[in-house]
């Protein structure tokens, strides 16, 4: 969908990710979207060195946010929102949704 204004699909798909949940890391993307993670990575720090994205180190693993300080970020999550709208349900449920954790036992949806 914003494959033409992005450069490819892989940044879509990581924006998007990085949209629904907020942090992300290579190997994570990797396995969700069946990609080589040599790629993830090369995407990430094209991100990274142009300021779109921030990483910091967790342990052993990178993960990546949208960087506060970007100048257009209010736009740029505004049009990622937008185009994750025009979504098929099926996508949205197997990439965007997912749940990380069980829910607690008893908790109302």
């Amino acid at each position: 969908m914003l494959e033409p204004v992005l450069g490819n699909s892989t940044i879509e798909r990581i924006l998007f990710t990085l949209e629904s949940y907020g942090q992300a890391y290579p190997t994570g993307l990797s396995k969700m979207f069946n990609i080589p993670v040599n790629g993830i990575q090369q995407q990430l720090e094209r991100l990274e060195n142009g300021g779109v994205v921030v990483s910091s180190m967790v342990g052993r693993t990178r993960l990546y946010q949208f960087n506060p300080r970007y100048p257009f970020l209010k736009e740029l999550r505004a049009l990622i929102q937008r185009a994750m709208e025009f979504l098929s349900e099926k996508e949205m449920q197997q990439y965007y949704r997912r749940r990380t954790r069980p829910r607690k036992k008893g908790k109302p949806l």
